[in-house]
């Protein structure tokens, strides 16, 4: 038995080999072939000739071709050397040469992003998360994103109150920005195929952002849906957030004066907030209105979470 699964994989890298690179999985390597895909989600981004375009994990470049015919500028990041070395052949002696540039290494470890108008890439599955992140607190805020991702993270970009896969994930990015699926995408429109469905969505960040402090909500957040089944009530009982918070309140009162009342108690204040209506409630049915206002009231009688 090992000696065929030795050799079915030595196959397929012989395929691969063939075809020119051998494809790193492990970097999420997994090029989009489908034209008629790749069409369809520069279509989605609207891109215009005056537009820079940032391209995640441009691979070999199928949409970093399509792109350069339609925009002023790609700057794609690629972290194999490559992938960088097909991208540079790919250009070489045609007109999109001087509208390209690549910037070699980690897109999460970039201080700050350059100036852009869209984001359009097939991302590596295994940074969506941050990659989300890092995009939607970057500013100047850009016009939108059209990204393809594993098609259960996607589903969770997306989901509502009520849905299986509403999480924190959900909440933070519908904070920031409105968020559409766009289309599935099968395996086999990958070379080579990821073990995973596949989908596109369009993320539009909000226009000006919420006026509301983000490293608050994103603790609050992360407080609430730290164990999604439990009550409102029990998951701000919990002794590490009842330190935290404390801690919090002090400071608080500290940088503004206020006297500490005798006998405080943190557990009786969260109770205020967390009217017997409220705290039985768990994160999963709360939408983005619930959360902002469960975020002033906290703030109101003096608990921050940041």
């Amino acid at each position: 038995m090992p000696k065929v699964k030795t050799e079915k994989k030595s196959r397929i890298h012989e395929k691969v080999a063939r075809q020119g690179i051998l494809f790193n999985t492990n970097l999420g390597q997994h090029i989009l072939k489908n034209p008629k895909i790749i069409e369809s989600m520069v279509d989605k981004a609207a891109v215009r000739p005056t537009d820079v375009v940032i391209e995640i994990g441009p691979g070999t470049g199928n949409m970093t071709m399509k792109l350069l015919e339609r925009c002023k500028k790609v700057i794609a990041f690629e972290v194999d050397p490559r992938m960088v070395a097909e991208l540079q052949k790919r250009v070489q002696g045609t007109p999109f040469k001087s509208k390209l540039e690549i910037q070699i290494g980690d897109v999460l470890k970039a201080d700050r992003l350059p100036f852009f108008d869209l984001c359009v890439a097939n991302v590596p599955y295994q940074i969506s998360s941050p990659l989300i992140r890092k995009l939607l607190v970057h500013r100047p805020i850009f016009r939108c994103a059209v990204l393809m991702f594993q098609q259960e993270f996607a589903l969770r970009l997306v989901a509502k109150p009520g849905d299986h896969l509403y999480s924190r994930l959900s909440v933070n990015t519908q904070l920031l920005a409105r968020v559409d699926l766009l289309l599935k995408v099968g395996k086999n429109n990958f070379r080579p195929p990821p073990k995973v469905e596949s989908s596109v969505v369009r993320i539009e960040p909000r226009n000006p952002p919420p006026a509301i402090n983000f490293k608050e909500w994103d603790a609050l957040t992360r407080i609430a849906f730290g164990r999604k089944n439990k009550t409102l009530q029990a998951s701000f009982n919990e002794t590490w957030v009842i330190l935290l918070l404390t801690d919090n309140y002090k400071t608080h009162c500290s940088l503004e004066n206020k006297k500490i009342p005798e006998n405080f108690e943190m557990k009786e204040l969260i109770k205020t907030v967390l009217n017997p209506g409220m705290g039985k409630k768990r994160a999963r049915e709360l939408d983005i209105d619930d959360f902002i206002e469960l975020l002033y009231a906290f703030n109101k009688v003096g608990i921050h979470f940041a």
